[in-house]
């Protein structure tokens, strides 16, 4: 009797198993958690009061069993939502190097990243095509990087740059400039030219690739001028001074990708990394005073083509004149 019921519950859990892995892989990686944000951002232009800015992350091409249609998905929402501004925080393709070996795009695998390369970039195009600004910082899988200590190769970066350049989109490696705002034909609309009044799109380098150089960024954005910082590892927002990032935006983590549901921390993710992960959403008592953390739990996957309890997401920030942060429901 006791072998027939534990035959049962193993019955039981493996069916609930498999329709774990059915919805992790087939159905919630397809979901998209639409947000919207609103966050008060000083000396914002009268111009952009109210206007909102999208941000994305991780498209992960090239990773088996990709969410490349969820990427449509969301491109097609951003053309139709028409945002002042679309960023991109890195992570365009998924290729890891060997820990032991440097990867080259010389090798003979160098077809198939390019081909990677170039799909995540028509996979953008549609952005630019309806005349909304994009801008993107790299991250680590863009310079072959899975973690901290593994090999960084330059000129896996270097294809990704000149690719999104050739389409377009502004990348921005430890460099601020103006949001210039552009009509649906994507001509520019008429701007003010003084450096104060504008509202700055800043982006820092990948911190794996070590190349996060806020200070080199930050120079380059007059002392009073509205900015927003955009980053790709949520810990690059460490380095930030005091009040100089009302708006800080992040990808990265995938939000931990697979989440013990009603749980802020346990996450798969959190579980193979040494690393504390600031997975999601705004990240409270981290960083310097006056400054806010957003990350984006991005549409790829890392490892695993699975997503449980932690949906892609898309974000829209309304920025306003003003000093404090609430949610819009």
């Amino acid at each position: 009797m006791a072998r027939k019921y534990l035959k049962r519950i193993a019955l039981i859990l493996a069916g609930a198993l498999l329709l774990l892995v059915i919805w992790g892989a087939g159905i919630e990686p397809r979901l998209v958690d639409l947000r919207e944000e609103t966050i008060g951002i000083p000396n914002l232009p009268k111009n952009l009061e109210n206007k909102r800015i999208a941000l994305v992350a991780d498209l992960q091409i090239g990773m088996w069993l990709g969410n490349e249609d969820t990427v449509v998905k969301i491109v097609n929402r951003i053309v139709v939502e028409r945002p002042a501004a679309v960023l991109v925080a890195g992570d365009f393709v998924y290729k890891p190097t060997d820990e032991d070996e440097p990867q080259d795009v010389e090798r003979e695998d160098a077809a198939d990243f390019m081909a990677e390369v170039n799909k995540s970039v028509a996979l953008l195009r549609p952005l630019r095509q309806a005349g909304i600004p994009v801008y993107a910082v790299l991250g680590n899988h863009d310079y072959g990087m899975g973690y901290p200590d593994s090999v960084k190769n330059e000129r896996l970066a270097a294809a990704v740059r000149s690719a999104l350049e050739a389409a377009g989109v502004t990348v921005l490696d430890n460099r601020a400039v103006p949001l210039v705002l552009q009509n649906e034909n994507g001509a520019q609309k008429d701007m003010t030219t003084n450096a104060d009044e504008s509202l700055y799109i800043v982006g820092i380098g990948s911190r794996y690739a070590g190349n996060a150089k806020p200070e080199i960024a930050l120079a380059q954005v007059t002392e009073n001028a509205a900015r927003i910082i955009f980053m790709h590892e949520p810990d690059s927002f460490a380095a930030l001074p005091a009040n100089a990032a009302p708006l800080a935006l992040a990808g990265h983590t995938h939000g931990g990708q697979i989440r013990v549901p009603f749980t802020e921390n346990w996450s798969w993710m959190s579980l193979v990394t040494d690393e504390k992960i600031h997975a999601d959403g705004w990240i409270e008592n981290f960083g310097q005073p006056g400054n806010h953390l957003y990350v984006n739990r991005g549409i790829g996957f890392s490892s695993f083509p699975v997503r449980i309890n932690c949906r892609p997401e898309l974000t829209f920030f309304t920025v306003r004149g003003a000093n404090s942060r609430s949610e819009t429901k």
